[in-house]
């Protein structure tokens, strides 16, 4: 029997996975809809002592869409680490999501709540002493190690979006220690991990599409083990809606508008299209060319015109010192207002076509 081959973003999924960096990695994924909220699921008990919860989470597959990688406790590579889950963010009109990663100290990963100690900055869950992880049962289904403690978490980001900025997302940005442990030493995720994102990608029951949010298969005692050990999500999220009422990212394709997703300022926009009409009568072509010209140059104005008021509120910004929040908002106003000239321009450009005349037969 065949086997389907694994889709393209499966498989730049787990080639960064293998990479060895010093760093998290990202992939970039031309995503129109922002993943699902996180659903509601207990954590399954801990198999045994250096084993650290790996939160779950969504992850994409360009075929199929959305599905989701069960929350489960993997062995650390080495003794002293922690883990950084991946998160998803928003980003010049897509969404990236940025990989997760093994370190000496949690990192940023986007003001996510993934539950369980990652309250979104920092890990409440537990910590390394002389070699081992103590846990604390507060926040942990632990009852087989020895190494425990009970210190209650408050968590101020109670939410369960998934995502780091546009449209309803995190808006939280990294701190001061988060900016420096993603300077240190960092270990990839594990083979074990890895082969769990495969297995998976492969089970059409942790697809959003079948699950609408709620998946079967929520989290699991060990990697890649899908029978036993599991536990289901209790519900999907409050805030849950399926693919089609969610909010596309500011900067989502319009029709009309191929190659200008990504454009944060006017002099990024491609160049407007030009039809070349041959009807066999030179005068009409000659006066639809002239039309078209007119509109070409009415549409350069106008993109002119936004990108001299875009430069001066940069300007305006420069001098009061902004802070890094403050230019990302400023540049996110500045994406939604080229988007949205695009899709008028485009429409203008589209309905002039219509116009076009008709060759002669």
């Amino acid at each position: 029997m065949r086997t389907k081959p694994l889709p393209r973003v499966i498989w730049l999924l787990l080639l960064i996975l293998a990479i060895p960096a010093a760093s998290s990695a990202t992939i970039v994924l031309s995503i129109g809809f922002a993943p699902p909220p996180l659903p509601i699921y207990d954590q399954p008990l801990c198999p045994g002592a250096g084993f650290i919860w790996i939160p779950g989470y969504w992850a994409y597959d360009d075929v199929d869409g959305y599905f989701w990688v069960p929350g489960t406790w993997v062995l650390a590579p080495e003794p002293g680490f922690l883990w950084t889950p991946g998160y998803w963010g928003w980003s010049g009109g897509v969404f990236v999501f940025n990989q997760g990663y093994w370190g000496p100290h949690v990192g940023f990963y986007g003001g996510i709540n993934y539950g369980f100690g990652y309250i979104g900055v920092g890990y409440e869950g537990g910590y390394w002493s002389n070699g081992a992880f103590f846990y604390n049962r507060a926040v942990n289904n632990v009852t087989n190690v020895t190494n425990v403690y009970n210190k209650t978490v408050v968590v101020n980001n109670v939410t369960t979006v998934s995502y780091n900025g546009g449209t309803g997302g995190i808006t939280a940005r990294p701190t001061a220690a988060e900016e420096a442990a993603a300077q240190e030493r960092h270990v990839p995720p594990t083979a074990a991990q890895t082969q769990h994102v495969q297995a998976a990608s492969t089970n059409r029951q942790l697809y959003e599409s079948m699950n609408h949010g709620k998946p079967a298969i929520a989290a699991t005692a060990r990697p890649g083990e899908f029978s036993g050990g599991v536990v289901a999500a209790r519900a999907a999220a409050p805030s849950y809606r399926p693919p089609s009422a969610r909010t596309p990212s500011p900067g989502a394709p319009a029709a009309g508008t191929h190659g200008s997703a990504n454009a944060i300022h006017p002099n990024e926009l491609p160049p407007l299209e030009r039809a070349n009409p041959n009807t066999g009568n030179p005068k009409q072509d000659q006066k639809f060319q002239q039309r078209q010209e007119q509109l070409r140059s009415k549409q350069e104005q106008e993109q002119q015109k936004l990108q001299q008021k875009q430069e001066q509120e940069h300007q305006s910004l420069a001098k009061q010192n902004a802070n890094a929040a403050q230019k990302d908002k400023l540049e996110q106003k500045h994406q939604q207002e080229t988007q949205q000239l695009a899709r008028r321009q485009a429409q203008e450009q589209q309905k002039f076509q219509q116009t076009l005349p008709k060759p002669k037969h």
